[in-house]
């Protein structure tokens, strides 16, 4: 399964300058936040939940929160994704892989899932 996101950075730039970091309080947690260097990182994670939540399916909402999902970093930078136990087990998730970019005023992300339940159609 694969989502994509797209996010303009002034969107969350404008976010950030209204609620502070409250604002980012909301879709990550305090090690999330360490990471955040400015509002064009901050909107990569953004769309990086954003894009996760649609590999899965569903969308953010009652079956997968913005705490389900983590974003972490390698020790070269590069973006690294970790999903809670209950998303795991309630997707059958096998593997995850994370990619974000940013171009100009926006940032994008995409996420692939493997699962081990297979959709028959």
């Amino acid at each position: 399964m694969i989502g994509i996101d797209l996010i303009k950075t002034s969107r969350m730039n404008r976010l950030i300058e209204r609620f502070g970091e409250k604002s980012l309080n909301k879709f990550l947690s305090p090690t999330e936040i360490q990471l955040i260097k400015n509002h064009k990182t901050a909107a990569g994670f953004w769309a990086a939940k954003e894009a996760c939540s649609k590999a899965l399916g569903v969308g953010i909402g009652a079956e997968c929160g913005f705490h389900d999902i983590v974003i972490s970093k390698s020790s070269r930078g590069a973006p690294n994704i970790t999903l809670s136990e209950k998303i795991i087990k309630n997707f059958n998730v096998k593997s995850i892989s994370l990619s974000i970019t940013h171009d100009g005023e926006y940032a994008i992300a995409v996420v692939a899932i493997e699962s081990t339940t297979t959709n028959k159609i």
